[in-house]
């Protein structure tokens, strides 16, 4: 049995198409192969071209496969919901075009609730009404990616939005059809949010269709949240470090895999500032050479 590990765009500070701290596209490709991974994400939809074509042959030439993507948009605000719809029809048809499963989605950070980031117990709630509108977009979307796309839709727990926190969960997935949407688990997110990701996997590893490898240093992460900081401003101070440095039992998350013969891929995302990133390239590839240390089989 082969678990496939891969690395996301995140980890070279990509979060939105559009911000110009950027890499080139083609230089995250590249590094990530360079690497040694054989697998990537799509990142945000419009960081990497829609050309079928031209991502085919560039992915083809690194001897890259396509994982999935993230829709990283605001599910909790009605009034973008069209943003929300455009990004996840243009994740769905770049997924298809090039073979890839893995469609993820992400509440995208909301003022409501970033304050509180890691604060679980002080946290604001949406009200019944809102969190009606909002399981129903998430199954929406999910829906439409598995039935009309063929892909496998997760919902992925992040900090900062409205799909945080270890209860919030388990509403999600007890009042969404499993045959629609299961999880993407990231280690990191779940520590952040307070809750552990081992026992998370324990009790759900059944509707766990895709993992996120992330690690989260436990003294950045006490700082950043007794002083509220924001998300980004906490990934800039390394909040996410590479694997096997931080408070991740990732032998324990290995163990889960293999026990429940999970096949397929599990990504490297370690979250970072484009502007203060100082070499994703030795991230990537220090945080395979941990993991392969530990068990896992990684492809040269």
């Amino acid at each position: 049995m082969t678990i496939k590990i891969g690395n996301a765009p995140c980890s070279w500070g990509v979060e939105f198409a559009d911000d110009p701290r950027n890499p080139a596209w083609k230089k995250v490709l590249d590094e990530c192969r360079d690497a040694g991974y054989r697998g990537i994400e799509l990142g945000p939809v419009g960081f990497m071209p829609e050309d079928p074509a031209e991502l085919g042959d560039a992915l083809a030439e690194r001897g890259l496969e396509l994982i999935g993507g993230v829709v990283f948009r605001p599910f909790h605000d009605p009034a973008q919901w069209d943003d929300v719809k455009d990004g996840s029809i243009r994740t769905c048809a770049a997924l298809k075009a090039h073979g890839a499963e893995h469609l993820v989605m992400i509440d995208s950070i909301s003022p409501r609730r970033a304050p509180t980031a890691g604060r679980p117990a002080e946290a604001e709630k949406m009200s019944s009404e809102e969190w009606t509108i909002y399981r129903d977009r998430i199954q929406e979307i999910a829906k439409m990616a598995s039935e009309e796309y063929g892909l496998t839709p997760s919902i992925h727990p992040h900090a900062g939005g409205f799909m945080d926190f270890e209860d919030e969960v388990e509403q999600l997935l007890e009042e969404v059809d499993e045959k629609h949407m299961k999880i993407c688990l990231d280690t990191g997110h779940s520590v952040y949010a307070g809750f552990d990701p081992v026992a998370f996997m324990t009790r759900h590893m059944d509707r766990i269709s895709y993992m996120h490898f992330k690690d989260i240093d436990p003294v950045v992460m006490k700082n950043v949240i007794a002083s509220q900081t924001d998300f980004y401003e906490a990934c800039g101070d390394g909040i996410f470090c590479n694997l096997g440095k931080g408070s991740v039992d990732f032998a324990a998350v290995r163990q889960l895999l293999l026990d429940k013969c999970f096949t397929g891929w599990c990504t490297v995302e370690q979250d970072c500032d484009p502007a203060k990133a100082q070499s994703p390239l030795d991230d990537a590839r220090e945080n395979r050479a941990f993991l392969k240390s530990i068990g896992f089989e990684v492809t040269a």
